[in-house]
């Protein structure tokens, strides 16, 4: 990895262990897609050096909306780890900009090493959210500054596991105190979430990174993401699938 990529990865680190938005990398440096997911991996290098382990990937840009509203015409990716786990709870003033959305997650039961694989390895399916927070300031990002951001992850939960089958449109809500804030389809993540699972697999072989067994794969959005208050009680739910809830204070 390029040395002189790591103060933008000191950067960001330190955004997250402390709580403080920054100015995003392209305002002052030129930062291009591949030295952005450099800067990615050395933030999550970090994260392990302090104890955390790897625990899957999660997909960006997945719908087409998003594409085009970024000017791209692929999806993004960023890891996963333990920590990000959320149990039950989650506490938004650890965080800067909270905001959650529903997601259909994969789990791997065998290695992953080429996008062939990628389907036939899926031991379980589930609903989920992720909760994202940028760190930079204004939540306003080119492309490179949010890879770089390892694509604004910062925790996950998941509801029951179920047996693979088809989630090609499946009807996702998501509730905030009883209240409906999102719906939508899983047909808006690439037309169906297994076309996510197998982009993971392509650019994580690309990345020389094999999937794991246990490993969580998350496909994507299935609405926007909505702000996530503080004192909420969120839950995520999908026909078929049974729910997700998360707690905040």
């Amino acid at each position: 990895m390029n040395p002189h990529l790591e103060p933008f990865a000191e950067i960001l680190d330190e955004a997250v262990l402390h709580r403080r938005a920054v100015p995003r990398l392209t305002g002052t440096a030129e930062l291009d897609v591949p030295s952005a997911y450099e800067v990615q991996r050395m933030v999550i290098e970090r994260r392990l050096a302090r104890g955390e382990s790897l625990l899957g990937v999660k997909m960006g840009f997945t719908s087409r909306a998003k594409m085009v509203q970024m000017g791209v015409d692929d999806v993004i990716w960023g890891l996963l780890t333990d920590a990000m786990l959320i149990e039950s709870q989650v506490d938004t003033a650890g965080l800067i900009h909270p905001r959650i959305e529903p997601e259909i997650a994969f789990l791997l039961e065998r290695p992953v090493r080429t996008p062939a694989d990628a389907v036939a390895a899926v031991g379980g399916i589930a609903v989920g959210y992720e909760v994202l927070d940028s760190r930079y300031e204004g939540f306003s990002f080119a492309l490179p500054d949010v890879i770089a951001d390892n694509a604004s992850a910062s925790g996950f939960g998941l509801g029951p596991w179920h047996t693979p089958r088809n989630v090609g449109n499946v009807g996702m809500l998501l509730e905030i105190d009883g209240r409906p804030v999102a719906s939508g389809s899983s047909a808006a993540i690439l037309g169906d979430p297994t076309r996510s699972l197998i982009a993971a697999a392509r650019l994580a072989a690309a990345a020389g990174i094999e999937l794991q067994p246990g490993w969580v794969i998350l496909a994507g959005a299935a609405t926007a993401a909505v702000p996530l208050p503080a004192g909420a009680h969120v839950r995520v739910s999908a026909a078929g699938l049974g729910h997700a809830e998360v707690m905040t204070r």
